[in-house]
């Protein structure tokens, strides 16, 4: 059976179709392509993935059903990897509906494709900005009933829509909230490309707030990983996916500055509303379930990280952040 991933162009859904390709999965991967980033990004993600054998690639968009449906109708497919989203908590306060469309509409559509074809199991990835206001560790069973951003918000839409589906239905479903996702080919709209770019350039970083905020930051990889771990039969779960550990936003400028060797300067501005002054996941659950725990270090990851900005710099210097 072959396994509809979705997002497949994104920096997560690249490197779960890259992953799921090596281990001899057959992969149908679709993307949109939009420009919710500079899509010279995106298209040097979808170049790797057309080298691999067990990789088709379309380009089609899950709020438009009748085109999934021709795909899955193409080829055999069991399985769906939902990882087409809008992201981004500070867009999502200036375009709310995009992210309704595509995070909830688009979820719905895949889950009534999933029911009709009576598919063996369902992914859906989900964030760990629903967790504003809660106790850390953020453990799954917190009730995160008060989303701060739009983003946040079409994200626990989707993942009510997915328990609805799971018990009228009967549909087997994995949801995993990512925690802060970095690494090589990531989105340059994110904190980490900009301040390598911003760093490397010369140019002042802007940071929101005195960068004592801080994060439990995953690597790329890792998160991969772990989403493809969420394949096995689970009934229903939520399932956090992070990096274990929460470093402050300074050492993260830290260990940039170490791998470039160069100094940052600052642009300050006010921290965001929208924003969680911290993050850090209870594994616990990933552990026991999947097996999984994380095996790349922050240090390790943005050595990485900054290795491939600097072997793909030549294209990299016109990107738009």
């Amino acid at each position: 059976m072959s396994i509809l991933v979705t997002g497949a162009a994104g920096f997560i859904g690249g490197k779960v179709c890259e992953l799921l390709a090596k281990s001899e999965k057959n992969v149908i991967g679709l993307d949109n392509l939009n420009d919710s980033y500079d899509v010279r990004v995106k298209k040097h993600r979808l170049n790797n993935l057309k080298k691999l054998k067990n990789v088709q690639f379309y380009k089609a968009d899950i709020e438009i059903k009748k085109d999934i449906e021709k795909i899955v109708k193409k080829h055999k497919i069991g399985t769906i990897i939902n990882l087409a989203a809008r992201a981004g908590v500070r867009y999502s306060m200036e375009n709310p509906f995009v992210y309704i469309s595509t995070n909830v509409l688009g979820t719905l559509n895949l889950l009534e494709i999933a029911k009709e074809n009576k598919m063996q199991k369902f992914i859906l990835a989900s964030t760990s900005s629903l967790y504003a206001g809660q106790k850390m560790p953020f453990v799954e069973g917190a009730a995160v009933n008060t989303p701060i951003s739009p983003y946040a918000a079409s994200k626990k839409a989707a993942e009510a829509m997915c328990y609805s589906y799971h018990y009228l239905y009967g549909l087997d479903i994995s949801i995993v909230r990512y925690f802060t996702v970095y690494g090589p080919a990531g989105r340059p709209d994110m904190s980490i490309m900009r301040f390598i770019k911003w760093i490397d350039d010369g140019k002042p970083i802007e940071l929101f707030g005195d960068g004592s905020q801080s994060r439990d930051f995953t690597y790329v990889e890792d998160i991969a990983r772990g989403t493809i771990k969420s394949l096995k039969k689970a009934g229903f779960e939520i399932i956090n996916l992070g990096g274990s550990r929460s470093h402050k936003i300074n050492y993260v400028i830290t260990l940039i500055e170490k791998n470039l060797n160069k100094k940052a300067k600052y642009n300050y501005k006010p921290f965001h509303k929208a924003d969680i002054v911290a993050t850090l996941a209870n594994i616990d659950k990933a552990k026991k379930i999947l097996k999984w725990t994380p095996k790349v270090s922050l240090e390790q990851g943005i050595k990485k990280t900054v290795d491939w900005y600097l072997e793909n710099k030549y294209w990299l210097k016109n990107i738009n952040l």
